[in-house]
């Protein structure tokens, strides 16, 4: 059996520390680890051009730009795994596009057949206003979504807030101001019971 699990949150909240640490723990059992937009030549491009350049977007383009990374990372990389019975580690996926494209943007969102279902998806709750704080304290320049005011930040939290709440059997809501090693545990605590359907 197949396992797709999925780290979703605003910026600063701390899930690709929480996707690193996943992977590291379930080596031997080799995940496939992802990054959205990204992992295939398709997504790096867009990665580039939706998160680092200054070029002027609708909306509705920036949205489906990151449908077309996607659909090209479920075709090549996603679904060939979960056929093969692995576990797939997911860095964002198409809740991403819910949140930040549909609420932040305000584009009309949807989500595509083609698109499978996470089987378990960690929503690591944390004020925008810390979580942008936090990202600026690493010196790191800031991409096209991280310059966007903070209501704009707000109303993706909000958007994940309400999905969470809405499918509770998928979603697991963490509070995201603890210790690293603390969330860390509550993640695999709540994966010990769908890891012993999967082959070591």
């Amino acid at each position: 059996m197949s396992l797709f699990v999925t780290f979703e949150g605003i910026e600063g909240c701390g899930k690709s520390t929480q996707v690193r640490l996943l992977a590291t723990e379930l080596t031997a059992r080799d995940p496939l680890l992802i990054r959205e937009p990204g992992g295939t030549q398709v997504g790096e491009r867009v990665r580039d051009v939706v998160l680092h350049s200054d070029l002027e977007m609708t909306a509705e383009a920036e949205m489906y730009l990151y449908m077309a990374a996607r659909a090209e990372i479920v075709a090549t990389r996603i679904l060939p795994a979960l056929l093969e019975d692995r576990i797939v580690i997911a860095d964002r996926y198409h809740d991403s596009t819910l949140a930040y494209q549909g609420a932040g943007r305000g584009a009309r969102t949807f989500w595509p057949p083609e698109f499978p279902i996470p089987d378990l998806t960690f929503l690591f709750a944390l004020d925008p206003e810390v979580g942008l704080a936090r990202h600026r304290g690493t010196g790191r320049p800031l991409d096209r979504l991280e310059r966007e005011p903070l209501a704009f930040h707000r109303r993706v939290e909000e958007a994940y807030e309400r999905m969470a709440a809405a499918e509770p059997s998928r979603w697991v809501r963490l509070e995201a101001d603890r210790p690293i090693a603390e969330l860390h545990r509550d993640v695999m605590g709540h994966l010990e019971p769908l890891l012993a359907g999967v082959r070591a």
